[in-house]
C-alpha cells in the first residue's frame, strides 16, 4: 500500500482526506484548526493510517504563502514526509473533473488524486538564516515603496504650500531639510524668522558643514519665499498634511537604516554573499535579495531549474504545425529575483560592469534581437554564471 493524507490549507484550519493506496479513498474528510489540539487530531490520524497499512502515509498539500507554515513544521518535528506542492499544478488537478465543484473537501481529495499522478520531490525545508534575510529584503522592498508613495504625497501638497523649496538642497528627503521646513513650514514663517534665524537653525541641524554653506541656504530660501506664488496658505488642511507627511518620511528612512544594517549584519554571515558581489555591478544592496530569493544552491540540481525558479524561461506554443518563434519568458517565478537580476544586469553594463556581459549585450544587438530581450538573455547569462560560482564557491573572474 502507499498511502497519502492530501490537505486544503487555508486560513486558520485544513481539511483533508485519506487514501490508502490509488482509488482507495479511507473514511471520510476531516478538518483540523492550526493549534495544538488540531495539530494532535492530525497526529492522530496519522498513526491510524499507519497502524492499518503498516506504512507512514505521505502529506500532500499547496503552497499557500505562509498558512501552511505551523503545519509543515509540525510534520517535520514528528519525522513525517510532506510533498508542498505548486497551486498551478494543484488548480490543473482541481479542474481534471467535467462536474464544477468547489469545496475544501473536494480540494484535498483533488490532491491526493494527484499524488498517485505524478511524480513529486520531498519538501526541501530552507535554512533559518537565509529565510530570515528573505523576510528582512522583502520587508525593505515592501517598506521602499511605501516611502515612495508617501514622497508623492508629499511632493503633491509642498506644491501647493511652497513649490520654490525645491532645488535648495541637493537632497529635498534629507533629515536637514525635512526637519527645517517641519520647523517653519510656511513662506510667511521663513520671511518672519529672517535670514540669521534660518542659517542658525540649519548650523545646528548640520553641524557637519560650514557656517558659510549654512547662511548661503538660508538666503536661497528667504529669497524663495519672497518669490513664492503662495504667499499665504488658505487651506490649513495643506499644512496638517506637510507636517504629517514630514514625519512620516523621517520615520520611514529611520526603519529603512535599521533594516538595511540587519540585512547587511545577516547577509555578511553566509559566504555566498561574498561570491555574488565578486561579479562586477553587483553591490551589496543588490546582493542580499538575489541571495535571499535562491536560498541553498543545492535545491536546484541544474541551472535552468534555477532560470524557471526566476521566471525567465521562454514560453513554448505549439499546435498543429504552428510553432511561436516570438515566446515571452514565463514570469512564474520569483519576481523579486527577476527584479533584482534586472537590475544587477542594468548596473552590470555600465562602464565600472563586466566586460562579460557587455561583449554578451553587444553579440545579441548585433544579431538584431530587441533592447529588452537583449537584456533578458543577459539576465539569463548572469543567472547561471551566479548558478555556477555558487556550485563550486569560486569568485567572478572577468575579461583581462
Amino acid at each position: 500500500m502507499n498511502p497519502v493524507i492530501g490537505l486544503d490549507i487555508s486560513k486558520g484550519k485544513s481539511d483533508g482526506q485519506v487514501f490508502l493506496d490509488k482509488g482507495k479513498p479511507f473514511g471520510n474528510s476531516f478538518c483540523f484548526q492550526h493549534n495544538q489540539n488540531g495539530l494532535s487530531q492530525l497526529l492522530d490520524i496519522i498513526t491510524n493510517v499507519q497502524d492499518k497499512t503498516g506504512k507512514t502515509p505521505t502529506v500532500i498539500l499547496e503552497s499557500t504563502g505562509h498558512y501552511h507554515q505551523a503545519v509543515i513544521q509540525f510534520l517535520e518535528e514528528h519525522g513525517i514526509l510532506s510533498l508542498v506542492v505548486n497551486p498551478l499544478i494543484s488548480h490543473q488537478a482541481k479542474k481534471s473533473s467535467l462536474r464544477k465543484v468547489k469545496t475544501d473537501a473536494v480540494d484535498a481529495f483533488r490532491l491526493c488524486e494527484l499524488y498517485y499522478k505524478e511524480e513529486f520531490e520531498d519538501h526541501k525545508q530552507r535554512g533559518v538564516q537565509l529565510l530570515n534575510l528573505r523576510h528582512l529584503t522583502r520587508q525593505f522592498d515592501s517598506l521602499t515603496q511605501m516611502y515612495v508613495q508617501v514622497k508623492l504625497q508629499f511632493q503633491a501638497v509642498l506644491d501647493q504650500v511652497f513649490p520654490d523649496y525645491r532645488g535648495i538642497f541637493g537632497d529635498l528627503y534629507s533629515r536637514v531639510s525635512l526637519r527645517l521646513l517641519k520647523q517653519f513650514t510656511t513662506p510667511e514663517a521663513f520671511q518672519t524668522a529672517g535670514e540669521s534665524s534660518i542659517g542658525y537653525v540649519i548650523a545646528c541641524l548640520c553641524p557637519s558643514r560650514s557656517e558659510r554653506w549654512a547662511t548661503d541656504k538660508a538666503c536661497r530660501i528667504l529669497a524663495a519665499a519672497i518669490n513664492n506664488p503662495f504667499q499665504k496658505v488658505n487651506y490649513s488642511s495643506h499644512l496638517i498634511s506637510l507636517v504629517l507627511y514630514i514625519d512620516l518620511l523621517l520615520q520611514y528612512q529611520e526603519h529603512l537604516s535599521h533594516l538595511q544594517s540587519q540585512i547587511d549584519a545577516l547577509a555578511e554571515e553566509v559566504e555566498a554573499y561574498e561570491i555574488i558581489q565578486s561579479i562586477p555591478g553587483i553591490g551589496s544592496k543588490i546582493a542580499a535579495p538575489i541571495l535571499s530569493e535562491i536560498g541553498e544552491i543545492h535545491r536546484f540540481n541544474h541551472a535552468k531549474k534555477l532560470v524557471a525558479f526566476a521566471g525567465i524561461d521562454p514560453s513554448v506554443y505549439s499546435s498543429g504545425k504552428f510553432t511561436a518563434t516570438n515566446n515571452r519568458i514565463t514570469k512564474r517565478g520569483s519576481k523579486k529575483l527577476r527584479h533584482a537580476l534586472y537590475l544587477a544586469v542594468l548596473c552590470g553594463l555600465r562602464k565600472t560592469g563586466t566586460k562579460k556581459l557587455r561583449e554578451f549585450y553587444d553579440k545579441k544587438r548585433e544579431e538584431r534581437k530587441p533592447y529588452r530581450v537583449a537584456l533578458i538573455a543577459c539576465v539569463n547569462k548572469l543567472l547561471h554564471w551566479i548558478y555556477t560560482l555558487l556550485v563550486k564557491k569560486e569568485s567572478f573572474v572577468d575579461i583581462a
